[in-house]
């Protein structure tokens, strides 16, 4: 009973000190050490062999791949490109369709393997140029950039996403795994995601909500400020597109040549060797095709270097609390209850990654929890592989998008300057409701076929 009162204590911790803003690392350790002491384990072996064991286990797998995706992505954004996707996509669909054209922008840089943060920061931008002249209210913009992120795109078949990776290790299969019904399940996340997204926004705008940023103080009416945004509109651009950035062909090659390599080269290699060689040959791409575009080549290498240490540090932080506790009796406990779940087989991996991933509030790092554990399990039942691989995909894209999910505080915070209280509930809808259901739909329709 200690050790499971315990085990729900750290876990509650860990969520309590990440939504207080508590480094992850710092708080993923209070957590490994509150379970290790309620769990009857020896304090120094937990932290120093089963802690460093996942912390450094999970580094040793991934590092290169958030090293190279992080570096991609920061080359894009020095070549201006990640720019010129997002204002090719502005100009192609203009303000009336401002909230398609920030998810659709988000949405082709992060299926392309940009970084989640990178796109955030490179679309945000536009996104405000687009909801002023529209007047939309801006505490859309940050669930425009989650749903194009992460809701659909990380966990699609052929996505070079780590979340798509990760699976590839523990099952055998190919980043495209799950077959038709992980096509459909991405397209209907997309498509009623973008309807449900549309009219939200429209029934805010009704209730009279307009454009206003989060720091503006003025009271300005409704009539005033349509006025305003109607000058603003009518104000011719400066400049020419075709000089300020990359030519949108060259901008969009490389990543058009990440998902390719990726699904081509992992029919004869694997998963993890196919997206080194694919997101090196973007890099390598982006820089040849916008080289007079290129700034601060080794500083982007740099600073993608530094964000794929923060950002691997942090997923391994997580891991290595999970190991922590997976050397508990509740945890086993927990484990058994899960497998035995009545119902399809398939829907006690599913409930049990999307649970980890909400707890710790990590996709990514969710995985790295359960599927060491739960992989060699569903396996020996028979279960098709493909399957499980798109099921745990897909249920580590739900619960993680809690309040103290790192991108979903990023955005609305340190992107947009928004706050949870004004612009979290749709992102509650459309990146949790949403991707949980159809989970459920996904789990039914592979257990039939």
């Amino acid at each position: 009973m200690i050790g499971m009162l315990g085990l729900i204590a750290s876990l509650i911790l860990l969520i309590y000190l990440t939504m207080r803003g508590i480094n992850i690392i710092i708080a993923a350790i209070f957590s490994a050490i509150l379970v290790a002491l309620t769990g009857g384990l020896n304090l120094e072996t937990a932290l120093t062999e089963h802690y460093m064991t996942g912390f450094t286990s999970y580094f040793a797998s991934w590092f290169l791949i958030f090293l190279l995706g992080a570096i991609f992505g920061k080359i894009m954004q020095a070549t201006r490109a990640a720019d010129s996707i997002a204002n090719w996509v502005k100009n192609t669909l203009g303000p009336s369709r401002a909230v398609f054209a920030v998810v659709a922008a988000a949405a082709i840089m992060t299926y392309g393997g940009v970084s989640l943060f990178v796109v955030g920061f490179a679309v945000y931008p536009i996104a405000v140029s687009l909801f002023k002249v529209a007047n939309l209210p801006h505490r859309f913009i940050p669930v425009a950039l989650v749903f194009g992120s992460i809701s659909f795109t990380m966990t699609a078949p052929g996505s070079p996403e780590i979340q798509n990776l990760i699976p590839t290790e523990f099952f055998g299969t190919k980043p495209t795994a799950g077959g038709v019904i992980g096509v459909i399940m991405a397209l209907l996340i997309m498509v009623v995601g973008g309807w449900w997204l549309g009219r939200m926004v429209k029934k805010a705008v009704q209730n009279g909500e307009v454009f206003s940023l989060p720091n503006d103080t003025s009271s300005k009416t409704a009539d005033e400020m349509a006025a305003s945004i109607e000058f603003e509109a009518q104000r011719p651009e400066t400049g020419s597109i075709d000089k300020k950035y990359p030519n949108i062909i060259f901008a969009v090659l490389p990543l058009v040549t990440v998902i390719a390599m990726l699904n081509t080269i992992s029919n004869f290699t694997s998963s993890t060797g196919a997206a080194l060689i694919s997101l090196a040959t973007g890099i390598l791409m982006a820089c040849v095709l916008m080289f007079n575009f290129l700034q601060e080549f080794w500083g982007a290498l740099a600073k993608g270097a530094q964000d794929a240490l923060v950002a691997v540090g942090n997923t391994c932080a997580v891991v290595g609390f999970g190991s922590v506790a997976a050397q508990v009796t509740a945890f086993d406990t927990v484990v058994d209850t899960l497998v035995n779940i009545p119902g399809p087989p398939l829907m006690g991996l599913a409930i049990a990654v999307t649970l980890i991933c909400g707890i710790t509030g990590s996709a990514s790092g969710g995985l790295g929890i359960a599927l060491p554990i739960l992989s060699p399990i569903y396996l020996a039942q028979g279960l098709d592989p493909g399957a499980m691989h798109r099921i745990s995909a897909l249920a580590s894209g739900g619960l993680d998008s809690l309040p103290h999910n790192g991108y979903v505080v990023t955005t609305i915070r340190a992107i947009c300057g928004e706050t949870h209280k004004r612009s979290y509930g749709p992102i509650f809808m459309l990146s949790v409701v949403l991707p949980t259901i159809v989970l459920v739909l996904a789990v039914i329709l592979y257990s039939i076929f």
